[in-house]
């Protein structure tokens, strides 16, 4: 992809409708950073930034409360729940008929869905906030609380999650790009700072060279991402001659363009959301009175560490399944097939329709094989990587980069698509 930085920011100051979606957006962006300064009452903030310096688990849960977990503000834990009740939605839709069927019916569906995930965020969102008070009580980071102010303590957090789905929406709606991938890019670049300041605190004669080992792995990832987010493989579709009316149509030959990755940055968010679950049953086991439901929090703890063989394995094949499942919604062989077959098409050497749709889903499969397992890799090369060199400071890890250069790809495509079609529109009303 030839981006020309220039010409793309000129394009999009120059047009009214884009200016004022990107305004917007940024606007949005800035309100959430303001939030994220709101902190709860009764945390002791240096004991919290002490405990994140040698907690791995803790820097990930902060990327996807949108860094708003290290200053614990009312938004601190984040985007996670509602993600969660989002992969519990879309398993759903594939098991249970009636979902599915709703998920058909267009704005209305979409709609309907929304709003259960919305219902099914508010109990997540609460056990939670619940769990992460008595994982901040076990670090003596806040003090003992009563059960009214425990409830009170816990709404405040959900209510905070609610206040990022709100904005991530209004994004969605009335900004550029995906709102939710917005505010957790906004919460991982927020971090720049930091993270660089510590690193260059940390640099001495001892890790010079496995930092410039980091360093590299880190522009491998980026280069990594982008060659992943832009091939494709494009598939020849033959439109026969017909004669309507004493004019000719047809005889044209396009392409059916298959990404090598379908589902963008969608199936790491789920990933990484979804394996963060047994450290959060984890740390609220540990606090409990009862030694055998301790010993259990505190296997789960040790067990799925951020550097762990067994963590990085299941975020792995959590990459890989998402991948696939979303590669499926995104692309459907059987519509494709029926489209094309409409239209008078077909796919050199292959039969129209139960061929043809065949063909497209083993084309499908191989080349999200091939993406899945690639994406899994980069996912999890940089935490291995950290667990052999000692060095976690001076890298952000895969996951925030692969977010980070997935959202603004996908920000890019969006505007492009925007001012293409604006274009179309302008040429439209001329002629």
């Amino acid at each position: 992809m030839n981006i020309n930085l220039k010409n793309f920011f000129r394009d999009i100051f120059g047009n009214p409708t884009i200016r004022r979606k990107f305004l917007f957006t940024l606007f949005i962006i800035l309100v959430f950073r303001l939030f994220a300064y709101v902190t709860m009452p009764a945390i002791d903030i240096d004991r919290l930034r002490e405990l994140f310096a040698t907690n791995q688990f803790l820097i990930l849960l902060d990327i996807f409360s949108g860094g708003t977990l290290v200053n614990f503000s009312i938004l601190a834990i984040g985007l996670n729940p509602y993600i969660n009740a989002s992969i519990a939605l879309q398993l759903l839709t594939v098991v249970y008929p009636p979902l599915e069927a709703l998920q058909k019916e267009g704005e209305y569906g979409r709609f309907k869905i929304n709003q259960y995930t919305r219902f099914l965020t508010l109990p997540i969102a609460f056990f939670q906030a619940v769990g992460m008070y008595f994982f901040l009580n076990n670090q003596n980071i806040i003090g003992s609380l009563g059960f009214l102010e425990l409830v009170v303590f816990a709404l405040s957090l959900t209510a905070g999650t609610f206040i990022l789905v709100w904005l991530g929406e209004l994004i969605s709606e009335f900004g550029v790009g995906n709102g939710v991938s917005f505010i957790i890019l906004a919460g991982i670049v927020g971090r720049i700072p930091v993270v660089l300041l510590q690193s260059f605190n940390l640099l001495n004669q001892e890790t010079m060279i496995p930092s410039l080992i980091l360093v590299l792995l880190s522009l491998l990832v980026i280069y990594s991402v982008v060659v992943l987010n832009e091939a494709k493989r494009k598939i020849p579709v033959y439109y026969a001659k017909r004669v309507r009316g004493g004019k000719m149509f047809g005889g044209a030959t396009n392409y059916l363009p298959i990404k090598l990755s379908q589902a963008g940055v969608i199936p790491i968010i789920f990933a990484v959301s979804f394996v963060l679950f047994p450290q959060l049953i984890g740390n609220f086991l540990s606090s409990s009175a009862n030694p055998s439901l301790q010993s259990v929090g505190e296997f789960l703890v040790t067990v799925f560490n951020a550097n762990g063989i067994l963590y990085n394995a299941i975020y792995f094949l959590l990459v890989v399944v998402f991948t696939f499942f979303y590669s499926s919604v995104v692309f459907n062989p059987q519509k494709i097939t029926e489209e094309i077959q409409k239209h008078g098409g077909f796919i050199p050497g292959i039969r129209p329709g139960k061929n043809t749709k065949e063909y497209l889903e083993r084309t499908l499969y191989k080349l999200t094989f091939v993406g899945a397992t690639f994406l899994g890799l980069i996912a999890i090369m940089p935490n291995i990587v950290s667990a052999f060199t000692g060095m976690q400071l001076l890298f952000f890890g895969g996951t925030s980069i692969l977010i980070i250069v997935s959202v603004i790809l996908e920000t890019y495509k969006v505007i492009q698509a925007q001012l293409v079609t604006q274009s179309y529109e302008k040429l439209q009303t001329r002629l």
